[in-house]
Parts: C-alpha cells; structure tokens; sequence
C-alpha cells in the first residue's frame, strides 16, 4: 500500500493501540483469577509485572528491527503474537503457565505492536509530534475504557477464560488492520513548507543520535531514571484497580469498580492527547515536570478516599498525570535525540517503563498483602514522583552542532 495522506498512518496506530490496550484492563481479571488459580494479590500482580517488563524489552527489539527492516513486518509480527498470548492465556492453569502465556507472549506481542506508531507517525508530523503521538499512544491508554463497563458482568456471565478467547481473536484481526497504515515517509521528509519553530530548532540543535551516542549523554540517563520511577506510580495503581476500588469503597461491586478502569483510561487518554497537544507549544520538559508534581500531590489523597465521589475525580488526575508520561518521553526522545533512530531509541529509554512494571505493582501487591490497604504503597510512590520531578525539572536538550539533513522529499498529498 503506498500512502497518499500522512494520517492514514495515525488512523492505524490509533487502531492498533486500542487494541493493545487492553493491557491497561488487566485488573478486572484478577478477582477472578485469584480465585480460580487460588493465588494471592501479589502473585497476580506478578503476571502483570512479567508482562509489562517483556513488554519494555520487545519495544527495545521491535524498535532496532523497525529501524534496519520498517515498521511493517514488526507490527505485523505483534499482532501475531498478542493474539496467540490471549489465547494461552486462556488455556492456562497455573500460575507458570500464566506467567508464560501474558506474561511473555502476551507481553512480547504488545512490545512489537507499540513501538510502530510511535517511530512511524514522528517521523510523518515534526510539524505537530507531540499531538500525534499523543493521539497514537492515546489509543493505548482508551483500549481499557470500553472494557470497564461490560467486563465484570461479561466475566460473570461467561467465564473470564471465554471472554479472553473472544478478546484474542477480535484483537488479533484488528491489530492486522491496523498494520497495513504503518509506512515510513521517505528519507527527510518534510511537510510542505514547514519550517520548525524556535522551540523545535532548539530542542532538535543536535541533530540525530545514534544509539551509542546517546547512551553517552547524561540526557538519557536522567531520562531514564525519572521515567522508571513516575511510570511505577501509575502502574502501581493500573495493575490494583479493580481490587483497589473494592477495598478503598466498602460494598461496592465488581461493575461499579469496573468503572473505575473506564474512568481511568479517559484520563490516561486525556493525558496523552492534551499534554502532547500542550507540549507544542509550552515545552515537553514543563509540561512533563508540571504533570509529575501533580501526580505526587494527589496520590497520596487517592489512597485515603471511602467514596466514589472523591475517587473517580483523583483518578482521572492521576491517570491523566501517567499518560502524560508514556507520551512526552517519547515525543522528548525524538527531540533530544532526533527521529532517525527513535525506534532504537525510545526502547532504550522505554526499559524504564518496564523496570516500572516490575516496581509498582510488585511493592503496591505487597504492602496491601501486608496491610491490607493500598496507603502505605500510595505514599511511597508519591515519593518517586518528587524525585522524578526534581531530575526532569532542569533537564534541558543536549546541544552539538546539527547535522547535514537530506533534501526534503516532496510531502504527500492531504496532508
């Protein structure tokens, strides 16, 4: 397929990432999990984590074979494997093979399938990055939201083995879809007369890294280490919700809680899409810094609400505050260190993201199989977010002369 709009591209990722998404529903199965599989919360947590660092270390692998071979084949290697993972997941009995079923298949789809729209749609927009990849990985974070309603009820009613297998096929078809919108532009590709802003000639003043290069630079480091410990929190919440909101709310049930992913998941998506839109203009690194403290403020009021009154809002915050996250550090990756290499790039920076999984909903299962409650676990992640804003909040864009850029090709029709 030859492309002729530049937006067919954000169209597929939005398509495979609500798809992909659903991983961010992980915390409806759980009750019923621990039940049939008679584990604890932090054994199903476990899962969740095992997927999730998988996940980070596919991205890492999709994103180099993404930039040697395009994004095509590895999107479409993605969907292959996400749809088989829901499928074993299905079949599995204890707790290894779940492990081995969503924790590494599951996960190693997603990570193939996440890392296409991100390097294909930088490179189609410098001229709007952080709002389209804002949309793209936006579809990520609303893939839960459609799930919240009709899951527990779904789950009640069929099994939760039944509705994983349903889930499966649907995505796998979908995702394939998606995969056919997923094209590079030519080499130096520019919108038609674009020329960047100040801000952008500023961020972008040293042109393209190579991956080496910017494992040299303090940048990523610091990068590195701010995202690990701002993404815990958010996935510490993600990965207890559902059981969360049925201890922190006493009688509420399962569909009720369920809401609470859909809340969830129209704040991550806000996060994503508005934050990215807001970047444009104020700065990635502001409006990232300003979304971090926020997020440490209003954790630790969520782990003391008794009403749903007070939870839904402070959970849209504090969702908000993490897809604002998983959009802007990708966006200021393709700034520091330039689009060419994103792919390679963003999955160095993206191993953050899943030593997060591991982190969050590994001590946030714990502490609550300790205390039975989530406000210990709450006020400790509230702590990674303040140092998360103290490294990002100075960090500015590494500068070295540019690079020679390659003639613009011409820029595609309907753009």
């Amino acid at each position: 397929m030859t492309l002729t709009n530049r937006w067919y591209c954000v169209f597929g990722g939005v398509l495979m990432n609500l798809c992909l998404g659903a991983f961010y529903g992980w915390s409806l199965f759980v009750p019923a999990l621990q039940r049939d599989l008679s584990i604890n919360r932090e054994q199903a947590s476990n899962i969740f984590s095992i997927a999730i660092a998988v996940f980070a270390l596919f991205f890492l692998i999709g994103g180099r074979l993404q930039d040697k071979k395009g994004p095509y084949m590895v999107s479409l290697i993605g969907s292959v494997l996400f749809g088989i993972g829901f499928l074993l997941t299905s079949r599995a009995t204890t707790l290894e093979q779940m492990y081995l079923a969503f924790g590494l298949v599951t996960g190693a789809g997603a990570g193939f399938g996440y890392v296409t729209p991100i390097g294909v749609v930088a490179k189609w927009f410098p001229d709007r990055r952080g709002l389209v990849v804002g949309i793209s990985v936006g579809a990520f974070g609303a893939g839960s939201a459609v799930l919240g309603p009709i899951m527990p009820g779904l789950i009640a009613d069929l099994g939760w083995r039944s509705v994983m297998l349903g889930l499966g096929a649907v995505y796998f078809v979908a995702t394939v879809v998606g995969a056919q919108f997923l094209k590079n532009p030519p080499p130096g590709w520019q919108p038609a007369g674009w020329k960047p802003s100040a801000t952008s000639a500023a961020a972008t003043r040293g042109g393209d890294y190579a991956p080496l290069e910017m494992l040299g630079t303090a940048h990523f480091w610091r990068l590195l280490v701010a995202y690990a410990l701002g993404a815990s929190a958010g996935l510490m919440v993600i990965s207890q919700l559902v059981p969360y909101s049925q201890v922190a709310i006493p009688g509420v049930g399962a569909t009720l809680a369920g809401t609470s992913v859909t809340i969830g998941a129209f704040g991550n998506t806000a996060g994503r899409i508005l934050s990215g839109w807001l970047s444009d203009s104020m700065g990635r690194v502001k409006t990232l810094s300003l979304m971090v403290l926020v997020s440490a403020i209003v954790l630790p009021l969520l782990g003391r609400v008794d009403s749903l009154i007070l939870l839904w809002p402070l959970l849209f915050v504090v969702y908000y505050c993490y897809g604002t996250q998983l959009s802007l550090y990708a966006s200021t990756t393709a700034d520091f260190f330039g689009a060419k290499n994103l792919g390679t790039n963003y999955g160095l920076v993206f191993l953050a993201w899943g030593a997060a999984g591991i982190l969050g909903p590994k001590l946030g299962g714990r502490l609550f199989d300790q205390f039975q409650n989530y406000t210990r676990a709450f006020d400790i992640a509230a702590v990674f977010l303040l140092i998360a804003f103290a490294i990002i909040f100075t960090l500015r864009p590494p500068q070295r002369e540019a690079q020679a850029v390659a003639a613009p090709a011409a820029a595609p029709a309907g753009r």
